[in-house]
C-alpha cells in the first residue's frame, strides 16, 4: 500500500486491486442509472434523455461495457456469480475464520439478485407505457442501490487482508 494514501498498490494487492475497480465500475453504473431513472421519471425530455444514453456510451468505461440498466444487471449478477464459484471459496480456504462473514455475501448476493430482478422486470416494462412505470424504475433501482453499496463496502472491508495475501485463487 502507497504510505501516503489509503489506496492499494496494484503491484502489491492485484486481487483487491482488481476488485475495487469492478466494484467502482459498478457504482458509476447505478448512480448513472439511478440519474438517468430520477430524471425519467420526473418527466424530463425523452430527446434529451436518449442524447445523454449516447453521451453515456461514449463516454464512460462502464457504459461502454453496458449499453443499457439490463446489461448492467447482467454484469452485476455474473459478477456475483463469479464470486460465489471462484473468489469466495478461494477466500475461505485461505482464511477459515472469517467463513461466516463470506456466508452473509453470499447471502447478500441472493438479496441483490432479487432487487437485480426487479430492476430488469421495471427496466423492461417501460415500454409499456403503464402509469407509474418509471417510478417502479426510479424505485428498484433506489432499493438496489441501498443494498448493492452497502454490500459492496462490506465485502471490501472483509476482503482486503485476505487478498492482499493472495495472489491467486489458488491461495
Amino acid at each position: 500500500m502507497d504510505a501516503s494514501t489509503d489506496e492499494p498498490d496494484r503491484w502489491s494487492e492485484p486481487l483487491f486491486t482488481e476488485l475495487l475497480m469492478i466494484h467502482g465500475m459498478l457504482r458509476d453504473g447505478l448512480a448513472a442509472v439511478t440519474d438517468l431513472a430520477d430524471r425519467t421519471a420526473a418527466g424530463a425530455d425523452e430527446s434529451r434523455i436518449a442524447q445523454d444514453v449516447d453521451a453515456l456510451s461514449r463516454d464512460s468505461a462502464l457504459w461502454r461495457l453496458r449499453a443499457n440498466c439490463l446489461y448492467q444487471c447482467r454484469f452485476v449478477h455474473g459478477h456475483h456469480s463469479l464470486e460465489d464459484a471462484m473468489l469466495f471459496p478461494a477466500v475461505r480456504a485461505s482464511a477459515p475464520g472469517i467463513a461466516a462473514e463470506v456466508d452473509r455475501l453470499e447471502s447478500d448476493h441472493r438479496v441483490i439478485s432479487g432487487h437485480l430482478h426487479a430492476v430488469e422486470d421495471a427496466a423492461a416494462g417501460l415500454t409499456d407505457g403503464l402509469p407509474g412505470d418509471r417510478q417502479r424504475l426510479v424505485d428498484a433501482l433506489r432499493q438496489l442501490a441501498s443494498d448493492l453499496l452497502d454490500h459492496l463496502a462490506r465485502e471490501e472491508a472483509l476482503l482486503r487482508p485476505v487478498l492482499r495475501e493472495m495472489r491467486s485463487f489458488a491461495g
